[in-house]
């Protein structure tokens, strides 16, 4: 739902940043601001920054940064309109109410009451393992090691032998036939009857990222099949698009997550005190999970079974991981088979071990390949060594390719100009990389030129924007020569129209103001960056009134010269005289600078 401006901003301004993030972090006073140690970064010597006056956080040392919106919606993994909700909550502003189509009422009613059903459910298999039916299944659960507040915690239950026991419980709370069917989790056929989706099953509920139970998965008690057996799709479930302890795992302070295969490598791990693992669901990782995963951390470590079957797994999730910009380690379990037994056999130190030392994604994948391979044998040493080369093509960036490249030469005993020439000797085969002397794919190198940061003009262009921000009479001194269009990084130039409007309507620039304008966590993080860039602190005016004078004139210079080079790409002559015009007008300005 759109919420206006207006309510936003007066969410934002009753709520303090100071006190917001004061209830998370252990702020101290420090001159105009308040600083801590980041609680993004681990560090020794704090870098991270709360303004009161701008209403803003930054880290000096990792680059976060923003609002108390975002504050929230990065250290509680909320979305903004998460974040929006609690904070209104906090702030006792009432959220006016979306106005829904017919439709959309209807599908919401649905999920609604589908909700709320799974939550009965759930509460009923709870009920069912703590009573004298469950007794083999909660001897079962022990007998995994798994304690009384770990069965709590993630609402473990049960579902008896009577194949409809389920189906009269909901009944009799009022339920519809046609609700429990939308369900999945009950059963209806002409020749047999109703009958319940799950029975004499240890039950473990499926649960969104906000605590909502969602489906269930259930593993039989006995020899019965299929062992393990999880709910159809309904309305508010997609195997594709929810990991099993992503609830619990968004909470984590890790920076990386631990990825499954099952319900009971998340509970072990959480019990034993890795929090941050989750499971895809009864299907292979797909596409929506990287997507998802994406959103909570940057590294994920695969802790896949070591058998056949958990390796390809493996490879399958590693492409798709990098896909979605997440790096990926394997995680060595063996001689054990999951992180179930691995825990219970060696415990956690040890596993923790295991985890610092897990194995680079393509290292796996090389380590993997070479099991095809007789190394003891010339033919199939020189095959595995082209296998190898055509792999180190997958880095498109030269100097991450060479630096693969040096280290599994030395790894596999082959001269590291010799794997580097036959790299490149599939690049030219292939069009995709530099050949041997140096010259490279000209569409590559486009890509290259245009992903390679200008730092030094980004620099300039921040330092300006914080410098309007925090001294608005300098507005007056770069009337008429600086305005939005002359900040040449798109994202730059946007945020600059939003604080030259700010200023010519208010008189002033509030940064936080404008950081709400964006929904994304990372372009909040952005946008804080341009605010919090930080400035020099000459001895005198002179030098203050110097230092903004030549950040002024690489603004504008560089403005000119992608003027120029877009005027002559068009055979624009006229806009080429006037661009020389102002070129010529540089010199006058840079001394009208110095004296403002």
């Amino acid at each position: 739902m759109y919420y206006p401006e207006e309510l936003v901003e007066e969410i934002r301004s009753k709520n303090d940043i100071v006190d917001v993030i004061g209830s998370y972090v252990h702020l101290t006073k420090k001159g105009a601001n308040h600083m801590a140690c980041c609680p993004f970064h681990n560090e020794k010597t704090p870098s991270f920054s709360v303004s009161k006056q701008k209403q803003m956080f930054y880290c000096f040392g990792c680059g976060k940064g923003g609002n108390v919106f975002t504050f929230l919606m990065q250290y509680e993994n909320y979305s903004f309109m998460e974040a929006l909700h609690v904070l209104a909550e906090r702030a006792h502003v009432d959220l006016p109410q979306m106005e829904y189509s017919e439709a959309a009422k209807r599908a919401a009613d649905l999920k609604a009451r589908l909700l709320a059903v799974n939550k009965e459910a759930a509460k009923y298999y709870f009920y069912q393992l703590k009573s004298e039916r469950g007794q083999a299944a909660m001897k079962y659960l022990k007998g995994r090691a798994l304690t009384d507040d770990t069965i709590k915690h993630f609402g473990l239950g049960f579902s008896n032998k009577t194949a409809d026991d389920l189906y009269k419980y909901l009944k009799n709370l009022g339920y519809e036939d046609d609700l429990l069917r939308k369900s999945g989790l009950v059963t209806m056929e002409e020749a047999k009857g109703v009958y319940d989706k799950f029975w004499n099953r240890v039950m473990y509920p499926i649960m969104d990222a906000n605590n909502r139970v969602i489906a269930f998965g259930g593993r039989v008690m006995g020899a019965g099949e299929p062992k393990y057996l999880n709910s159809p799709e309904t309305p508010i479930f997609e195997k594709s698009r929810n990991l099993y302890g992503l609830n619990f795992a968004r909470g984590s302070r890790k920076n990386y997550f631990l990825l499954c295969e099952g319900y009971m490598d998340v509970i072990s791990l959480h019990q034993a005190g890795f929090t941050n693992a989750v499971a895809s669901l009864g299907t292979a990782l797909t596409t929506q999970h990287a997507r998802i995963l994406s959103r909570y951390a940057k590294e994920v470590l695969l802790t896949y079974d070591s058998d056949g079957a958990g390796v390809k797994a493996a490879l399958r999730a590693i492409p798709l991981l990098k896909e979605a910009g997440i790096a990926a380690r394997v995680v060595d379990m063996k001689p054990y088979k999951d992180p179930d037994e691995f825990i219970k056999a060696l415990g956690p130190e040890e596993y923790q071990k295991r985890i610092d030392q897990a194995q680079n994604s393509f290292f796996f994948e090389i380590s993997i390949l070479q099991r095809d391979y007789d190394l003891s044998d010339p033919e199939q040493k020189t095959r595995f060594y082209n296998e190898m080369a055509k792999r180190l093509l997958g880095f498109p960036e030269e100097l991450e390719r060479n630096n693969y490249t040096e280290a599994l030469a030395e790894k596999y005993r082959i001269s590291y100009e010799s794997l580097r020439k036959l790299v490149n000797r599939y690049g030219i085969q292939q069009e995709t990389v530099a050949v041997a002397d140096g010259t490279q794919e000209r569409e590559r190198e486009e890509t290259r030129k245009k992903a390679r940061p200008q730092d030094g003009m980004r620099r300039s262009q921040r330092l300006l924007l914080t410098r309007l921000c925090e001294e608005p009479e300098a507005f007056e001194r770069i009337r008429g020569i600086i305005s939005p269009e002359d900040f040449t990084e798109e994202f730059y130039r946007d945020v600059a129209g939003m604080v030259f409007e700010e200023q010519e309507e208010n008189g002033s620039v509030n940064p936080a103001k404008l950081i709400s304008r964006f929904e994304e966590a990372g372009q909040q993080q952005a946008a804080a960056e341009l605010f919090s860039t930080k400035l020099a602190a000459p001895l005198d005016e002179e030098g203050r009134k110097k230092e903004f004078a030549d950040t002024v004139m690489r603004v504008k210079q560089n403005s000119l010269d992608v003027q120029y080079k877009r005027a002559v790409e068009q055979n624009d002559f006229a806009a080429l005289q006037q661009i020389m015009e102002k070129r010529k007008e540089l010199g006058k300005l840079h001394s009208s600078l110095n004296l403002g």
